[in-house]
């Protein structure tokens, strides 16, 4: 936003003592992470951002101002820091206080470097590979903050220079990240001040995204004044929402005739009807102050902007809802909607079942549905989706699996559960031509955890196009999360589908999939292992 206004100026944090872990993180071990496009928690409940933008770079004195945003409703704020290119170094205690005062103020926290503006242009500004290198040094601060804390790597990367150069460097930067041990969610601003004016990120999120191995990465798009007009807004939304790729408004803000721009109402508008998030660009502080939410840093002093993002038809007091490890509370809408119909299968297959239902009805509207593995008191979710059908995947050949639907609404509020199905998976027979070699390592161990990575070869005649690994656990063991693929556990049993990008294998060829893990005092590596019904030697 920098380059269209100058240098902004925001609000800031202040340092916090250190706060103890809240006892509901403790069932969200996965923390946040990206699922068919949606921002999840770790217990798998969607996290839709409504929050705003602020500075602790520029004003950190400004101590009170996070419990003021939070007062207002937000569920979320993106905390502008330094690397040190530009401005004042914020180093890892800083850093610690941040987080610990996000966490006070029940806020999830997106840190973003603001170094990496429009850096093509500006040989004094970082680059992408220097942030990734300034989180890095933050590791030990960030370290089991993945229930509370997004990476935002840098703001507004390539201006006006090569816009087309980000694609490489970010793509590294999320594997630099991912290589150094880092699990928490990605964001990645679009390229031309974050605007994406010459549409390089909508050209490459896929391949973006292919590259992040784990899968958990989430695309931020600033939206000023290229956004002049309401189809422009939806067009390239929907874009991102139509190919199931994460995405949020990461910056908009100011008057509806500000640098041309449409009303802001509008981008609300269509972020709570596409259930995505949004954060408003900014607290205080700016160079221009129209764009101030709170005039002075003052909360009794909101502007007519700051009064149509808190409190407007869509603003934050509306659609907010607070992150579950923190308690959940929704500002506005609070009504549930009515559970679902009995889902009805259809379609079953060895590894895979249409479901369909009666749809919930609600005082708004139905955002969506959550399907879920019922086993006694167990729930685990499987699926998700827009319409009241999904085919469920991953299953293992005659399995008995129960099902059930909840129904949730923009505000988060989710149903209570359907009537269950049941469903036995048909059998399957080994397709001709495949071999396989099965390696399963354990990457690194903790008290009731490990990391667990499994290597899936080729030794057959054909190419592979689609697989399902299954295998058991001797002593209890349970996956948490996975990426490379999506696990379905029943009991000891475990089968694997396959994410995109690792479907096929050539002949000799192999791919990986790693996990993270439950464990007790044993963690005995799993004896055999199939592919699509044929037994695999193990490796």
């Amino acid at each position: 936003m920098a380059a269209l206004i100058g240098v902004v100026l925001l609000g800031a944090l202040g340092p916090a003592a250190a706060q103890a872990r809240p006892a509901q993180a403790e069932a969200a071990a996965t923390g946040l992470h990206i699922s068919d496009g949606r921002l999840l928690e770790g217990n798998g409940n969607d996290f839709v951002m409504r929050g705003v933008n602020h500075a602790h770079t520029w004003y950190p004195g400004e101590t009170q101002s996070l419990a003021d945003i939070k007062a207002f409703g937000a569920n979320t704020v993106r905390v502008v820091l330094s690397d040190g290119h530009r401005w004042t170094r914020n180093g890892p205690a800083e850093v610690a206080g941040i987080v610990a005062d996000c966490r006070t103020n029940r806020l999830i926290c997106v840190l973003e470097v603001h170094d990496t503006t429009g850096y093509g242009e500006d040989a004094a500004a970082g680059t992408l590979d220097h942030a990734a290198d300034y989180w890095i040094s933050l590791k030990d601060v960030l370290a089991g903050q993945e229930d509370y804390v997004i990476v935002n790597i840098g703001n507004e990367p390539w201006g006006n220079t090569d816009p087309a150069g980000w694609t490489a460097p970010t793509t590294a930067a999320v594997q630099k990240l991912r290589g150094a041990g880092f699990a928490h969610t990605i964001m990645v601003d679009a390229p031309n001040w974050g605007q994406d004016w010459q549409g390089v990120m909508r050209a490459n999120a896929q391949a973006v995204y292919d590259a992040d191995t784990t899968g958990n990465l989430i695309f931020s798009i600033h939206m000023y004044s290229v956004y002049n007009t309401a189809q422009a807004v939806t067009d390239y939304l929907n874009a991102f929402v139509n190919a199931g790729l994460p995405i949020l408004i990461g910056e908009f803000g100011g008057p509806a005739d500000q640098w041309g721009d449409p009303d802001e109402d509008t981008m609300m508008a269509t972020a709570e009807q596409l259930d995505l998030g949004y954060l408003a660009w900014s607290w205080s502080g700016n160079t221009d102050p129209i764009l101030d939410l709170a005039i002075d840093f003052d909360p009794s002093r909101l502007s007519s902007w700051g009064e149509r993002i808190f409190h407007g038809a869509n603003g934050i007091a509306q659609t907010s809802k607070e992150a579950t490890v923190f308690g959940g509370v929704t500002p506005g809408d609070t009504q549930a909607p009515t559970a679902p119909g009995t889902p009805t299968a259809s379609a079953v297959t060895a590894t895979s079942a249409t479901l369909s239902w009666t749809a919930a009805t609600d005082n708004v509207a139905i955002a969506g549905y959550d399907v879920v593995r019922v086993n006694g008191a167990t729930e685990t979710p499987v699926a998700s989706s827009t319409t009241n059908s999904v085919t469920v995947t991953g299953l293992t050949a005659e399995t008995a699996y129960s099902f059930a639907v909840y129904a949730r609404d923009a505000a988060g509020n989710r149903s209570t559960r359907s009537a269950t199905v049941s469903v036995t998976t048909d059998r399957t027979t080994p397709t001709p031509g495949v071999g396989c070699s099965v390696g399963y390592r354990v990457v690194g161990e903790w008290p009731g955890g490990f990391q667990g990575e499994i290597t899936i070869r080729n030794t057959g005649t054909a190419a592979v196009n689609g697989w399902n690994l299954g295998f058991s656990f001797a002593d209890g063991q349970t996956v948490s999360n996975m990426w490379g693929g999506t696990p379905t556990q029943s009991g000891a049993t475990v089968s694997v589908a396959p994410a995109a990008y690792t479907a096929q294998i050539a002949v000799n060829g192999s791919v990986t999939v790693g996990f993270t893990g439950n464990k007790g005092a044993k963690n005995t590596a799993p004896a055999a292992f199939t592919l699509s019904g044929t037994a695999c030697t193990t490796a």
